[in-house]
């Protein structure tokens, strides 16, 4: 694994991150969202991530004809989905959008677990910086042993 694949890894972590922690925003403003333009409380969203994998560059087609042993590429977010879990029914029977029996249906967003992954996200965008920082370090120190 050289330099550049280090640097391409992280890269490729923090941008995975910076998405998650978009959809997780979202998730949290739209927690009381009660209508959407179909007419439904607002589904919480979840990023789908996936290894990277098989060489994407030309330089990376050229290792892997050496048989150079690579650990990976990084990783990339496959897909965005919807939360199928069933909305939160709060009893309100004033509110227009309550049904028959009074109850509205509220988003299938917790605000705990949305704190939990963020705080995941903003860790694991964290760590990806180190990596980034420590790869570009050991390169400054190579470059100085050849002063």
């Amino acid at each position: 694994m050289g330099f550049f694949s280090a640097l391409d890894i992280g890269a490729s972590g923090l941008t995975a991150q910076r998405l998650r922690m978009d959809i997780i925003s979202q998730n949290i403003a739209n927690s009381n969202t009660t209508r959407t333009e179909d007419g439904t409380p607002y589904r919480r969203k979840i990023a789908v991530f996936e290894e990277k994998t098989g060489p994407s560059r030309f330089r990376d087609y050229l290792s892997s004809a050496e048989n150079d042993y690579s650990i990976g590429n990084g990783v990339r977010v496959v897909k965005i989905v919807e939360d199928n879990s069933p909305f939160k029914k709060v009893y309100d029977k004033g509110n227009p959008e309550a049904d028959a029996d009074g109850y509205v249906s509220l988003p299938n967003v917790d605000i705990v677990t949305e704190m939990v992954n963020m705080i995941s996200a903003s860790r694991a965008y964290e760590a990806n910086v180190t990596s980034i920082n420590t790869t570009k370090n050991i390169a400054m120190k190579a470059l100085e042993i050849g002063k």
